[in-house]
C-alpha cells in the first residue's frame, strides 16, 4: 500500500458522515484532518478546518442523504459552505467525495416546467470552488457527466457485488435481472463482470416497469430463471416496490433463489416489506448511506452491507498519484 503524505493531503469527514469517515481513515492508513462544526440559533451551521490547508489537496467525504438527524438540504449546505471555507483558506484542490448524491434522479424534465436539479446542484458546487466531484453509482451517469463542468469521477460498486456473489457460486447457476428497462445497462455490466469472475455463463432477465404519478405497473418479464439463482441489481432501494415486483416475477418463473443487490440503501419505511416472507432471500447493499436503527437490527440476517470505504481510498490514492481508475471500475 502506498501511503499519502499528510503534509500535502487532507481528508475531512463532517459529523453526519463520521462512521464512513472512520472507515475511510483506516483504508487510507492516515488520520482524518481536524475540523470544527457549530450550530447556531435558527440551525445555521458553521464548519472550519482546525489545521492549515494552504497549498494542500483536500478531500471532503459526505453522504447527501437525509435522515432524522438532518435533511439532504442540511448536508448539502454544510458541504458547500465547508468547501468554500477550505478554498478561502488556501486549499490547492478541493475534491468532494459523495457516497450518495442527492437529487441525482431529478436529471431531466418529465413533466412541463420540471426542475433539472442535478444541473443546479452542479452549479452550486462549482460556485464554491469544487475542483473535482467523486461520486458512487449515480442514477444517470450521462446526466452526471454533462451537468458538471469541473472534473467528474464515477465509482461503481459492481466489483464488490461480484466478489460477494462469486464467493457463493460453487454449484450455482446465476441469472442477473434488471427490475426495469432503465437499469439494463447497469445490470448487463454486472452480468459480464460476474460471468468473468466465475468462468461460466450467466443468464440475463428483464422486468418491464411503467411508472405513473402514484403507481407502478407493467407485467412483462423476459429471461430464463427456472431453477437458477437470480440476482436483481439496482442502483438504490427506496420503498422496495419495484424490486418486490421483480422478485415475485422471478419466483413465478421458477427461480430457485432470488437475491437483491443495490448500492444505496435509501430505505423508506415501506422497505421493511423486503424482509417479509414474500421478499428476496437476501438484500445486499453498501454503506454509502447510514442505515436507520430499524434496518440495522436486520444485519447479519437477510440484510448484508458491503464497505465501499476501500474503493474510495483506492480512488483517492490513484487521483493523488496520477494513476488510472479503470481497474476500480471508475471513469475519470
Amino acid at each position: 500500500m502506498v501511503l499519502l503524505p499528510n503534509d500535502t493531503i487532507a481528508v475531512f469527514a463532517p459529523a453526519a458522515s463520521a462512521a464512513f469517515g472512520a472507515s475511510l481513515s483506516v483504508a487510507l492508513d492516515m488520520p482524518l484532518s481536524l475540523h470544527e462544526e457549530r450550530e447556531f440559533t435558527g440551525r445555521e451551521c458553521k464548519m472550519r478546518p482546525l489545521e492549515s490547508v494552504r497549498g494542500r489537496s483536500v478531500h471532503v467525504v459526505q453522504s447527501l442523504f437525509g435522515d432524522t438527524l438532518g435533511s439532504a438540504n442540511d448536508r448539502l449546505c454544510q458541504l458547500l459552505f465547508f468547501v468554500g471555507a477550505l478554498k478561502d483558506a488556501g486549499a490547492k484542490c478541493a475534491t468532494v467525495c459523495v457516497t450518495y448524491l442527492a437529487y441525482a434522479r431529478q436529471d431531466r424534465r418529465v413533466e412541463a416546467r420540471d426542475p433539472v436539479t442535478t444541473r443546479y446542484l452542479a452549479q452550486l458546487f462549482e460556485a464554491v470552488g469544487v475542483d473535482r466531484m467523486l461520486a458512487l453509482d449515480v442514477h444517470n451517469l450521462a446526466a452526471f457527466d454533462n451537468a458538471f463542468r469541473c472534473e467528474t469521477v464515477h465509482l461503481e460498486a459492481a466489483a464488490l457485488f461480484v466478489r460477494h456473489f462469486s464467493a457463493k457460486s460453487a454449484g450455482q447457476e446465476y441469472t442477473v435481472a434488471s427490475p426495469d428497462i432503465g437499469g439494463v445497462k447497469r445490470a448487463r455490466h454486472f452480468q459480464e463482470l460476474l460471468q468473468t469472475a466465475i468462468g461460466r455463463t450467466v443468464n440475463f432477465a428483464l422486468m418491464d416497469k411503467q411508472r405513473g404519478r402514484d403507481s407502478v405497473s407493467g407485467t412483462l418479464f423476459a429471461g430464463d430463471v427456472a431453477g437458477r439463482c437470480v440476482i436483481i441489481l439496482d442502483d438504490l432501494i427506496s420503498s422496495g416496490t419495484t424490486l418486490l415486483r421483480a422478485v415475485a416475477a422471478c419466483r413465478r418463473a421458477g427461480a430457485a433463489r432470488v437475491d437483491v443487490a443495490a448500492t444505496h440503501a435509501s430505505f423508506a419505511d415501506e422497505a421493511h416489506r423486503l424482509f417479509d416472507a414474500n421478499g428476496p432471500d437476501s438484500v445486499v447493499v453498501t454503506n454509502s448511506v447510514p442505515l436507520g436503527e430499524s434496518f440495522s437490527a436486520r444485519l447479519n440476517g437477510s440484510l448484508i452491507v458491503l464497505d465501499v470505504a476501500p474503493l474510495f481510498a483506492d480512488a483517492i490514492r490513484r487521483l493523488e498519484r496520477g494513476g488510472s481508475l479503470s481497474e476500480l471500475g471508475g471513469l475519470a
